[in-house]
């Protein structure tokens, strides 16, 4: 693989963690779904830099970056726009929503209705929204990182999990380690702030990214790995259900985006047990029981870890 494509990667990672210090790993799975044209969901406190995490990324692949607060009051028509009259012209004229950005912060999702949390989930599955009768086609990239409180449930509205499923990677920012903070502190008394992160490749590039991210190698057992851990997921006794053919799909493609970022144009199989916690873990539904006894869908996917043959390199 030329190292055209990670050098650009490389600058990319490089600005954000101007402004995000230590999160070099949730930086690369944010890249990770945004070139393999899926979108993320952060379940994490408030102020560990989620917000600040996607303003970096869209500022340095130069493309618009759009905010949406969810709130209980929002409604379908705030998020995709709505059409209004021009008594001048005496036509209605259509004025696009936040969701016509390029990258997309979905704040708190779950804190508005159902109706409008559609709103926004139709065009990250359909990469289009309908306002008044006609459908709109969305922009290219077109990339949602959603986030949601995991402390606070008064007044939300979790995601079911069919809309779940629309997120390729589910992703935790965890707290800074000591050293990390220390560094924040010292950044911030520096007055270091989103103004420092520049635009270090164009909308064009981040375009070629993504089409080199589906030349990325996939080899036959590579394949029929990522398949034996989906039916793994669908039989293991404490799975009411298990992850769907749409997941599967969104675990390869991410593997090839992972590979890429990597600097490698073939996936490993190291790529797919990296990546399989953030990809099925918010997939997969618990029985009843296995929640009395505690279990988590990290503890599952580890076990199923365990049990799935790893392919082995042809000599």
């Amino acid at each position: 693989m030329t190292n055209q494509p990670f050098l650009h990667i490389e600058k990319i990672l490089n600005e954000i963690e101007k402004v995000i210090v230590g999160k070099r790993n949730v930086a690369k799975l944010s890249l990770t779904a945004l070139l393999a044209g899926g979108h993320v969901l952060i379940e994490d406190v408030p102020g560990v830099g989620k917000t600040m995490l996607v303003r970096a990324l869209a500022k340095s692949v130069g493309t618009s970056f759009k905010r949406i607060q969810f709130t209980p009051d929002l409604l379908p028509a705030d998020v995709t726009g709505v059409s209004v009259f021009n008594p001048e012209t005496r036509e209605f004229e259509f004025r696009p929503g936040p969701i016509m950005g390029n990258i997309v912060l979905a704040d708190e999702i779950n804190r508005t209705a159902p109706r409008t949390q559609a709103a926004l989930l139709e065009g990250m599955a359909e990469m289009h929204v309908t306002v008044d009768g006609i459908t709109r086609p969305l922009n290219d990239p077109f990339f949602v990182m959603a986030t949601q409180n995991p402390i606070e449930y008064e007044g939300t509205y979790p995601l079911p999990e069919a809309q779940l499923d629309r997120f390729m990677l589910k992703i935790n920012m965890g707290y800074p380690t000591r050293e990390e903070e220390l560094a924040l502190l010292s950044a911030k008394q520096n007055g270091e702030s989103i103004e420092a992160v520049e635009s270090v490749v164009a909308e064009a590039d981040l375009l070629h990214l993504k089409e080199a991210v589906k030349k990325v190698f996939v080899s036959e057992e590579i394949k029929r790995y990522i398949v034996s851990l989906t039916e793994a997921t669908r039989k293991h006794p404490s799975v009411a259900l298990g992850v769907s053919p749409r997941g599967t799909v969104a675990l390869m493609q991410a593997a090839q985006s992972f590979a890429l970022i990597e600097n490698r144009a073939f996936v490993l199989p190291d790529d797919i047990q990296y990546l399989l916690p953030f990809a099925y873990s918010h997939r997969l539904i618990l029985k009843p029981e296995a929640l009395y006894k505690e279990e988590t869908s990290a503890q599952i996917l580890t076990d199923i870890l365990a049990q799935v043959p790893v392919p082995v390199e042809k000599g």
